[in-house]
């Protein structure tokens, strides 16, 4: 059995792992999205799954439709007997390996929650400890059935070892995994790129002023925020006295694009600054390199690009009206951290 040849799958059993005991005791891997009915009655393209699925979920963001619509056709036609399923129970925290056994049945009598099934036979259950956290964190997508990519050769070892079926399988865990690194990192890179689409998708215009002025004011900062229309090149106002006129006082120009601000708009901004005032300009995007050669000159002007901007949104993250945390819904996590040696 090669990666070449076979596919590996990873599929979650519902939020709660509501449908473990259909998955492990009647032998099938589900999914949902019941109200679309029998999914062999859609035409073999992705355009009429997209199609039904939204019709039967009209409620369903335009982005999530393609992404439901896109596991259903996998399911159905792009699943082969032979290939493998990786499955972790909620309930147990064991992972189970399994073969595809059969073709795709429409069965709501026996889970009407998950009346979509392939037979599966579980070959292996696997210790998670003995699973490398790469491995780990990808079979935790957030999608409920996905493709395994980055570690196909993991998972198929586990069922080159000489054990029964179905038998747990223990492996010692190495002394240094060398996939933390890349799990701290991909966990960090996901939530910025998550913090930034919904930024963009959200928070265009004059409520990302808005939003800038508040994660000024969570900084210390009273701000004073220009209405929307004409501004004169100056957004906000921030200052640290009550009344505004104590100094420092820094003018802030925002840009909710994500493309790159060149320095005509930061020398704009530095034109409107007295003696006694500061310049701040702040983008989604990026800065060509002549504004950063422009603005590092200048002692009362400062540059925030979008990779400050989220590293300054998860540093006061904890400060921020609930309004934004709506907006950008984080939790706090461990995230594995390498050992030095």
């Amino acid at each position: 059995m090669t990666s070449e040849t076979t596919g590996v799958w990873g599929i979650h059993a519902g939020r709660t792992g509501d449908a473990d005991a259909l998955f492990l005791q009647k032998g099938y891997i589900a999914i949902g999205w019941s109200r679309v009915g029998d999914l062999s009655k859609l035409s073999p393209d992705r355009e009429s799954f997209k199609k039904a699925i939204a019709a039967a979920y009209p409620l369903y963001k335009p982005g999530a439709v393609p992404v439901a619509a896109g596991q259903n056709f996998r399911f159905v036609y792009v699943l082969k007997e032979g290939d493998i399923m990786v499955y972790r129970s909620k309930l147990s925290g064991e992972i189970h390996l399994g073969r595809i056994v059969g073709d795709y049945e429409y069965r709501p009598d026996l889970e009407p929650g998950y009346p979509n099934l392939r037979a599966v036979k579980w070959l292996k259950s696997v210790d998670p400890k003995g699973v490398t956290q790469g491995a780990l964190y990808e079979i935790g997508s957030a999608m409920s059935l996905f493709m395994v990519r980055n570690y196909v050769e993991e998972w198929l070892s586990f069922l080159s070892k000489d054990v029964g079926d179905n038998e747990l399988v223990l492996v010692d865990s190495a002394d240094e995994d060398p996939t933390v690194a890349y799990v701290a990192e991909s966990i960090q890179e996901n939530t910025r790129d998550f913090i930034r689409k919904q930024f963009e998708g959200e928070l265009k215009g004059h409520p990302f002023a808005r939003y800038i002025g508040h994660l000024l004011n969570t900084m210390g900062y009273r701000t004073r925020i220009s209405p929307e229309g004409p501004d004169g090149g100056v957004d906000i106002v921030a200052h640290r006295d009550e009344l505004g006129f104590e100094p420092p006082i820094i003018k802030v120009q925002v840009k909710s694009g994500s493309g790159n601000v060149g320095q005509p708009e930061v020398s704009a901004l530095l034109g409107t600054l007295d003696s006694r005032e500061f310049g701040l300009v702040v983008t989604l995007g990026s800065f060509t390199n002549q504004a950063r050669a422009f603005a590092r000159n200048k002692s009362n002007l400062r540059l925030i690009d979008g990779e400050d901007l989220i590293a300054l949104t998860l540093q006061h993250y904890d400060q921020l009206d609930s309004r934004y945390k709506a907006v950008i819904p984080l939790k706090q996590v461990y995230v594995p951290e390498p050992i030095e040696s």
